[in-house]
């Protein structure tokens, strides 16, 4: 890992916003903040954990927006998924992998938590390394630097019936002792964090959900939840509580990371927030598969924390996930500027907030830019049309609901320099090694 130094125009500190701020690097991690010299850059930022990803998933953008001949949903879309998966090897998961994370840095993100189930081969039958597919994703981001937390997930059963798994669910297929050599066999960079994700409710036995929590104690945990309502209607019946109402009688914490939770009551919202549990949003993948809408307002107001992620990775954007998540709230509640506190800036509070959830969820010390921390850092154009001018938290507000374009310039991740000029600096061959991917998934499909 190098050593640098940059020397921001401005930049957000943990105390607020400083003009002409020297940042000093060293081993991946900040070692100074202040001082003379440096690279110059315009509006430097600390970089966001994109908090949840499907990286597969990519692959597919675009190719389930055709309606079918009855009424389209999440059931129907995952039935695609399931036929997707068919044809899905772990040299085509490593160049999808890789893709991924080129546009997440381009993005403004310094790290991915990738919430990975996608396990065997065709039809459930094991590569003889358990942890093959987890490793293609983990040497994606040795490719590409990217800060990297695994969370290889334990899929047991199709339903709370606990029903077998049938057809594209046998490739996700895993018991504890399966999960155990996923978690043995994966290596990860310096600054890359191991945990462990119950795949959600219906795909986990109670039992289970207790005993994957213990494989890695102080790890974060996560898990889908309350995203449809016909998965709360099966854990109703199932357990004569809803899906969020029950995770909190188990006495889930701030290492429980809750992915989606669109469908909940105002007590479960309010219980989720006092938990110190993260709740994982994913506002475009909500969007485009019709989950619904979070409680944003309500679990702020009661201090709860949040983080954003790309889940199905349709579009990658983290200014779109915190546009549309925003917006959600406005059409429900009639309203605007609905996230921030009185007199506040928007862009402020939702950066904030995703950023303390975002390293909360991902177990990273990351999320500001402050001695100790490693180096994830965004720079942004100052000069650029849509933040020309703009001083502090006006360049949120700018950035975040006004450009149409990106204006990220550079992107460190642990003081890796991966973005440069705007394009990350292994993108060529990512990119031609992506095409030829999907150029064979395309002539299969």
């Amino acid at each position: 890992m190098t050593t640098f130094t940059l020397r921001a125009d401005q930049a957000l500190l943990p105390g607020g916003w400083a003009r002409d701020v020297t940042v000093r690097v060293e081993g991946g991690r900040i070692v100074g903040v202040g001082g003379e010299g440096g690279v110059p850059v315009g509006v430097l930022l600390p970089a966001p954990v994109n908090l949840h990803s499907h990286a597969f998933q990519r692959a597919m953008a675009g190719m389930t927006e055709r309606r079918g001949m009855g009424a389209d949903s999440f059931w129907t879309w995952r039935t695609l998924m399931y036929r997707f998966l068919e044809h899905l090897t772990p040299e085509d998961a490593q160049s999808i992998a890789a893709m991924v994370q080129v546009e997440m840095a381009e993005a403004g993100y310094a790290a991915v938590c990738e919430f990975h189930y996608l396990h065997h081969g065709v039809g459930g039958v094991p590569y003889a390394d358990r942890a093959e597919m987890a490793g293609r994703v983990a040497a994606a981001a040795e490719e590409t630097g990217l800060g990297l937390t695994m969370l290889p997930v334990l899929y047991m059963q199709g339903g709370c019936d606990g029903r077998a798994l049938l057809g594209g669910q046998l490739r996700f297929a895993n018991d504890m002792s399966g999960l155990a050599r996923v978690l043995h066999g994966v290596h990860l960079a310096a600054d890359g964090v191991l945990g462990v994700a119950p795949h959600s409710l219906r795909a986990v036995p109670v039992w289970a959900l207790r005993e994957v929590a213990a494989m890695l104690p102080d790890a974060p945990v996560h898990i889908h939840v309350a995203e449809q309502l016909a998965e709360v209607a099966e854990v109703q019946a199932a357990y004569l509580r809803r899906p969020v109402e029950f995770l909190l009688d188990q006495g889930i914490d701030r290492r429980w990371c809750l992915i989606h939770a669109t469908q909940m009551t105002e007590r479960e919202t309010l219980g989720l927030a006092g938990s110190g549990a993260v709740a994982g949003l994913c506002p475009i993948t909500e969007g485009n598969l019709g989950d619904g809408v979070f409680d944003g307002v309500r679990h702020a107001g009661a201090g709860g924390r949040i983080g954003v992620g790309s889940d199905s990775n349709v579009l990658i954007s983290l200014t779109e996930e915190l546009r549309l998540f925003e917006y959600g709230q406005r059409m429900r509640d009639h309203g605007r500027a609905v996230m921030a506190g009185p007199g506040g800036s928007t862009g402020r509070a939702l950066f904030d907030a995703v950023l303390a959830g975002g390293a909360q969820a991902a177990g990273r010390s990351s999320g500001a830019i402050a001695v100790g921390m490693w180096a994830d850092m965004v720079a942004l154009d100052g000069g650029a049309l849509a933040l020309e001018g703009q001083v502090g938290d006006d360049v949120l507000d700018s950035w975040i609901f006004t450009c149409a374009q990106s204006v990220v310039t550079d992107t460190w991740s642990a003081g890796r320099h991966i973005v440069k000029g705007g394009r990350h600096v292994v993108r060529g061959s990512v990119e031609q090694s992506f095409r030829a991917t999907m150029a064979r998934l395309r002539g299969v499909m």
